[in-house]
């Protein structure tokens, strides 16, 4: 395996994450884009000109803005010699754009990347259907008055229901299944109880509650300003989230099932980004770099059960690195929904499940919780999913850094069935 010397993150920031469709529905996947990449531009104390690269991740993919990645650039002010692309792994999206920025470091391409990822939720389109469609285009190209007459007349009352992207881009076209379906699969597989489920989630508002309170998430949020539109802070954090308030949500993917809105994330409008070089260039910068991104690993699983992509990855990554769970001060695993996470936590912990899915003889490990998402995660927070990746790492950096922890472990589940992994450290360990 090809080896590649770890990049150092520089600094970063995200925009304040607003569920979809509420306060930031007016601001565009660019417009987030840009105050994520100025905002982190700004805090490394550099001017725009000496950003060599842009690599932003995106799922959603607006029609006005193909390589998203170039729009946001240029909208930045960063001069149009350089370079600019979008990348997309589904969730693991923002990961994704990390590691396209240490692989143009490695190669010498680029010298300074910002790495990102955004996501408007709220406004993935409304689409039509292909019937429809014809229709439309029919109607386009008739020259004369009669035969749009004609045209219009074939119209059906069905050619006007639109299709919602939205649901459309959570379904993953192989297995047919949205992505809470899949969360039901393992809840059933792994015996995860309701119960279970809302208390994970009741954690993860108190714990997201508690760090919004002590400001220790409006460290890493610059704050949003367009139009009349002002937002400084996450606004999906249920504050005083309670079991009991949890028990009297109905399931939302399946009847008779276990996961509701409220043990899931919810659709989420946001973005971040993060300036990083390479290790032996931060003496470039003023400050301190944030840390280090050391070790990653993809992997794929059954899209069907893609909630445990992180197991797959996390067992990639410590065969290639010789890590195991007891060696990280903290851990992020994606929080797409409690189910998902605990089927993680279960599969870990179990041996046959490692023997007939890992190739291991010894389970994984066991997940201790009081070094899981000590600041809440995406049940609470939100999961633009373009985002999700970036934010993870910027999050986890600035958590090692106010616990004075060393090393942390970020992953997620991606939608299609595969997971992301990678290792970051606050210190460079003297490489021979």
């Amino acid at each position: 395996m090809i080896k590649v010397d770890p990049i150092a993150v520089v600094g970063g920031v995200r925009t304040p994450f607003a569920k979809a469709f509420g306060e930031l529905a007016g601001a565009s996947a660019v417009t987030l884009g840009k105050a994520a990449l100025t905002g982190a531009v700004s805090r490394c104390g550099i001017p725009v000109d000496d950003v060599d690269e842009v690599v932003f991740g995106n799922v959603a993919g607006p029609p006005d803005a193909a390589n998203i990645a170039r729009v946001i650039a240029l909208s930045s002010n960063i001069p149009p010699e350089r370079v600019a692309h979008t990348v997309n792994r589904n969730c693991a999206s923002g990961i994704e754009s990390v590691i396209g920025a240490w692989h143009s470091l490695a190669l010498g391409r680029s010298d300074i990347v910002v790495a990102g990822g955004t996501e408007s939720m709220s406004q993935i389109p409304l689409l039509v259907r292909p019937e429809a469609a014809a229709i439309w285009m029919k109607l386009a190209r008739s020259k004369t008055l009669l035969e749009r007459i004609k045209t219009l007349f074939t119209f059906r009352p069905r050619h006007f229901k639109p299709i919602v992207g939205v649901e459309l881009g959570l379904t993953d076209p192989v297995s047919g299944l949205n992505m809470g379906q899949t969360a039901e699969i393992l809840a059933k597989e792994f015996s995860i109880s309701r119960d279970d489920q809302d208390a994970f989630a009741m954690a993860s508002h108190r714990k997201a509650e508690t760090a919004q309170k002590r400001c220790f998430l409006s460290g890493e949020i610059v704050p949003m300003e367009y139009g009349n539109t002002s937002m400084s802070k996450d606004n999906a954090i249920r504050y005083g989230q309670s079991m009991e308030s949890l028990s009297k949500l109905r399931p939302i993917f399946e009847r008779g099932g276990t996961v509701t809105a409220g043990n899931s994330c919810p659709l989420t409008d946001g973005a971040a980004a993060m300036v990083v070089c390479r290790s032996e260039d931060v003496s470039r910068f003023s400050g301190e770099p944030l840390g280090y991104v050391t070790s990653y690993a993809v992997a794929g699983c059954d899209p069907r059960r893609m909630g445990l992509g992180p197991v797959f990855a996390m067992n990639r990554l410590f065969n290639q690195t010789g890590f195991s769970l007891a060696d990280f001060d903290l851990i992020e695993i994606n929080e797409a929904f409690a189910a998902q996470v605990i089927a993680c936590e279960r599969a870990m912990q179990s041996r046959d499940f490692s023997q007939k899915h890992l190739g291991r003889s010894t389970p994984l490990g066991t997940l201790d919780r009081d070094r899981l998402n000590i600041h809440g995660g995406a049940i609470a927070l939100g999961h633009p999913v373009g985002t999700t990746g970036t934010r993870l790492i910027l999050t986890m950096l600035r958590a090692l850094r106010e616990s004075g922890g060393k090393r942390g472990l970020v992953t997620l589940c991606v939608g299609g069935g595969q997971g992301a992994a990678v290792i970051v450290e606050t210190e460079m360990e003297k490489r021979s």
